[in-house]
């Protein structure tokens, strides 16, 4: 792993793979840069990878006060080190940090966000009490509680995926990292996404979405897409939050197709 020194201050790890136009990849709660190793290879046949570790997993460091502006700081830092166009991929929380990015960092050639949970005025997303119950359950040290019970009712995975999802590589990266969901989704909650903030950012985007995720994930693909000037959507049929795992060749697919055009 290689580090760097967000604005904070905050080390800010990174796995570096592959070779060509460098490509940062951002994961999403309760993740690591292990998330991707699915679609590793694929991704690193064709570009230099800097799969990243967000604060308070992995490598990176942790702070004593979580804001969710760090978060697009760190971002920005890593796409900034790197010293050369870059393209940015962010899944889930990691799209919203990844999106927040690209307003601060310098030179992104191409944005994909794939289901950035934008919260949409009258859709909710969380089930009443899950963020206490979380919390309790950290308490009592039951880890694999509390990311069972984020995939289940906040994501809404269905069986068959979890249990994929489960039996994944990133699992055990994942139950280490169970302290930072309450507090993301307690900041997530605060989040407050403003249109008209991005109607300037003319970045290529393409917004993924599964064909059978959830309505919240639906509503907030189409707003981010209204709020963009330069946006396209591409559904992934049969898919919900996880096609890097449940269909890692369509995913790549759509990402290379996306990251090859020339205009």
């Amino acid at each position: 792993m290689e580090k760097i020194i967000s604005k904070d201050g905050m080390p800010i790890a990174y796995q570096r793979s592959g070779a060509g136009t460098p490509l940062v990849l951002v994961h999403g709660t309760g993740g690591a840069y292990t998330r991707w190793l699915p679609v590793l290879p694929a991704l690193g046949s064709r570009f230099s990878v800097y799969a990243m570790d967000r604060r308070g997993r992995g490598e990176s460091g942790e702070a004593s006060r979580y804001a969710i502006e760090r978060e697009f700081e760190d971002v920005a830092a890593v796409v900034d080190s790197i010293g050369a166009p870059v393209h940015l991929l962010g899944h889930s929380f990691g799209g919203i940090c990844a999106l927040e990015a690209a307003l601060l960092a310098r030179d992104i050639r191409r944005l994909v966000l794939y289901e950035p949970p934008i919260p949409v005025e009258g859709i909710p997303i969380y089930p009443a009490g899950v963020i206490e119950r979380l919390q309790a359950l950290l308490e009592a040290g039951d880890r694999e509680g509390v990311l069972t019970t984020f995939m289940r009712e906040v994501v809404r995975m269905p069986p068959h995926e979890f249990e994929l999802f489960r039996s994944s590589p990133a699992w055990s990266a994942r139950v280490a990292a169970a302290h930072t969901l309450p507090r993301e989704l307690r900041a997530h909650e605060q989040y407050r996404f403003k249109a008209e903030r991005f109607h300037g950012l003319k970045t290529p985007t393409l917004l993924l979405a599964g064909g059978d995720s959830p309505d919240f994930f639906k509503a907030a693909i189409a707003t981010v897409n209204a709020a963009l000037p330069n946006s396209r959507v591409v559904v992934l049929p049969g898919q919900q939050h996880i096609a890097m795992d449940t269909a890692p060749e369509l995913f790549v697919r759509e990402v290379l197709a996306f990251l090859g055009e020339t205009r």
